[in-house]
């Protein structure tokens, strides 16, 4: 399989699993579902975005909306860790 078709799988497999989160949100619980998805600090997670969205002329803040407009939401209490 070619370089980039195992990369498009594994965005498209990642993306699967990839939820917002109804019951942890600030704005619209993109940063939390990325936290909890890829188990990492959900206040870090946020603070990072707030500083690269300053520092990168709003980038990440237009990759933020997009992601809000794709991610299902997902109420917390039905995920089951595993």
């Amino acid at each position: 399989m070619p370089p980039m078709a195992c990369a498009a799988y594994a965005i498209i497999t990642c993306m699967k699993n990839l939820y917002r989160s109804a019951d942890e949100r600030l704005v619209a619980g993109v940063c939390a579902g990325i936290g909890r998805r890829f188990d990492l600090d959900v206040t870090g997670l946020r603070w990072t975005v707030a500083l690269a969205t300053l520092f990168l002329s709003g980038v990440p803040a237009i990759a933020y909306v997009i992601l809000w407009a794709i991610l299902k939401p997902r109420q917390t209490s039905d995920v089951i860790d595993v």
